[in-house]
């Protein structure tokens, strides 16, 4: 099936309207930089107290920050699918977040990001936590990536994981398909995914590439090395942002000293939001409502910034809700690439990214939490529907532990469910009513204003339903009519 996406790809090159052909002497290299449960507060520029993030903001100064920038789910596995294929996890199948006894992971027949830009010539690398499937048939090499060196789920997945640490296996670092090391040193992650970044750079500095780089932090357990620890006034959170930022300046001084910048499109963003129940460890939604896990504004509204110079305008502030399963089309747009034959769900959002005045192409974004659709924005408006969710038990954790370590029972990381998700990691799961709030007055969610629009209610009713019926609903009992299968293994 792949081949042919290949064979595809050149037929349709010969003619694709590319932005960059029209713009540029060579495809633009493609740097994608995901952090892992970092806040919409964690950046100096949207707020961040106790550490800096000068690298971040002077990106942000070069390019545009993105405030209304939405990833499909608030949680690892879920965001990763759907960025990488452009559509809701939910119809790939790939909710939630994969472990050391998973046996699925993303469908070989999906079209990735990575896949299409090797068809097109480019050298592709990755470096982190890949988070797709742990076994070999749905491994980064199998998905249109030429190198890959990380790890293949959470770095809490480990004998560091503060309540199931005594069933978990060593953590193993993959160079290739191949370990080369158990249970490393955690603290030398951020240095050692930024050496072979830049390293790779360097190697394909003639050619166009693509450089995926979903870091392991600041996602619990936390680490920094010890050029770093002890820095920051925030502690070692503060201390992790900003290696994190280091990682970035470093990044960026290379395309400069290569002379690579103005032919490169860098992006970064977090996967999810911060996770409040391990308190000092975690990180800050900003004015944002809960976190990791929800579908409110903490869990799914993450901090991100694009820069391209010369296309992206520089120093601009874009309010436009846009969403992470944007990303594959509006790439495959700019550099001439084939889509995905499989039907997605982003969609190319050029014009937001490189015209000031943009508009979103959204009528509507969807916000799944498992299998349950929970939420849907139009505009300014977002309407929840009656769901549970998780929330703190009692004060925050300390010292990389979550709310009410030593409190609560322990249960197997093979429990599903919301309960066993709640009580692995300090959480009570409550109930939210049928609630409307106007986002720009009240971007924390904190005032239901249902009863004064139920107009508004009615026509986001009204939006969800057909993507409740194409990709299901568990809390309405719909199953989708479009759901796609998941890989499996036996």
């Amino acid at each position: 099936m792949k081949s042919f996406y290949l064979a595809l790809t050149l037929l349709v090159c010969l003619s694709a309207p590319a932005i960059a052909a029209e713009t540029n002497k060579r495809l633009p290299n493609i740097i994608m930089v995901v952090t892992d449960d970092m806040g919409y507060g964690d950046m100096s520029s949207q707020g961040a107290k106790g550490f800096t993030t000068p690298n971040l903001d002077h990106l942000a100064k070069q390019g545009t920050r993105f405030t209304n920038f939405y990833v499909a789910q608030p949680v690892c596995t879920a965001s990763r699918a759907a960025f990488l294929s452009g559509c809701y996890p939910n119809r790939v199948s790939l909710q939630g977040a994969l472990n050391h006894t998973s046996k699925n992971g993303i469908n070989p027949d999906e079209y990735l990001l990575p896949e299409m830009l090797k068809d097109l010539g480019y050298a592709t690398a990755g470096m982190g936590k890949w988070h797709l499937g742990t076994v070999l048939d749905f491994w980064p090499t199998k998905n249109g990536f030429d190198e890959w060196f990380g790890t293949p789920y959470s770095n809490d997945n480990t004998k560091y994981h503060p309540v199931l640490s005594k069933e978990m296996p060593p953590f193993p670092l993959y160079e290739g398909e191949t370990v080369i090391e158990l249970d490393p040193d955690q603290s030398l992650f951020t240095k050692r995914i930024t050496g072979k970044a830049i390293s790779f750079i360097e190697r394909n500095k003639d050619r166009p590439f693509f450089l995926y780089i979903p870091q392991i932090m600041p996602h619990v357990p936390i680490f920094a090395s010890d050029e770093f620890k002890g820095r920051t006034e925030h502690g070692l959170y503060g201390d992790v942002i900003e290696e994190l930022d280091w990682s970035m300046g470093q990044l960026m001084r290379t395309l400069d000293r290569l002379k690579l910048t103005d032919d490169t499109i860098l992006i970064f963003f977090s996967d999810n939001g911060p996770w409040p129940s391990y308190g000092e460890h975690a990180g800050d939604a900003g004015p944002f409502r809960e976190g990791k896990l929800t579908t409110f504004e903490g869990g799914v509204h993450v901090p991100c910034i694009m820069r391209w110079p010369g296309h992206i305008p520089a120093g601009r502030v874009c309010k436009e809700p846009i969403m992470s399963i944007d990303l594959l089309p509006t790439l495959t747009h700019i550099v001439g690439g084939q889509m995905p034959m499989k039907k997605i769900d982003g969609l190319d959002i050029s014009d937001v990214l490189l015209k000031k005045d943009g508009k979103s192409p959204h009528e509507a974004l969807f916000f799944y939490a498992g299998t349950e659709l929970q939420a849907v924005r139009s505009g300014k408006w977002k309407l929840h529907f009656n769901h549970p969710y998780i929330t703190v038990a009692g004060e925050p954790g300390k010292g990389g532990k979550p709310s009410m370590w030593g409190k609560l029972p322990s249960q197997s990381i093979t429990q599903s469910g919301i309960e066993g998700i709640a009580s692995r990691h300090g959480g009570k799961v409550v109930h939210i009513e049928e609630s409307l709030f106007d986002l720009d007055a009240d971007p924390g969610e904190t005032k239901n204003v249902a009863a004064e629009h139920p107009e508004v209610v009615k026509r986001l009713k009204k939006l969800a339903e057909p993507i409740r019926k194409e990709l299901g609903d568990s809390l309405n009992g719909v199953k989708g009519t479009e759901v796609r299968e998941a890989g499996w293994v036996k």
